[in-house]
């Protein structure tokens, strides 16, 4: 509740934001580390499908934390880097550098649009 004794909408939506930027994340970690029958499946290549997956993971984390854009993006790398090493120990997953490196790339161009969506929403405001 505000001041005024009406509920917070910022809050409100902040809150969502973290709470769904933290269940995609945990979503692409159940996916990447279940046994390969049990991946989701679109009919984009596999490749957009990764990028896609922590394009909307990077969104999401730069738009709940917004001026903690540095720190989400950390989260993200080191999520990458922590599922591919994983999937090492997997007898039917493989971790490659080029997946990782996909991957990353779909982070930061997420991260990048989310950044400047939360720019230009506050240029809107001011």
């Amino acid at each position: 509740m505000n001041h005024e004794g009406r509920p917070d909408i910022r809050a409100m939506t902040n809150r969502l934001l973290r709470i769904m930027a933290w269940a995609i994340l945990l979503a692409i970690i159940v996916a990447t580390l279940s046994p390969i029958d049990f991946r989701p499946r679109s009919s984009f290549p596999v490749s957009v499908e990764r990028a896609g997956a922590f394009g909307l993971a990077g969104l999401l984390f730069a738009l709940a934390y917004p001026r903690r854009i540095w720190w989400a993006a950390v989260v993200l790398l080191v999520g990458v880097a922590g599922l591919e090493i994983l999937q090492q120990i997997r007898i039917d997953r493989h971790g490659r550098v080029d997946d990782a490196l996909i991957k990353a790339i779909g982070a930061f161009l997420g991260l990048g649009a989310g950044w400047l969506l939360t720019r230009f929403a506050g240029r809107l405001r001011s």
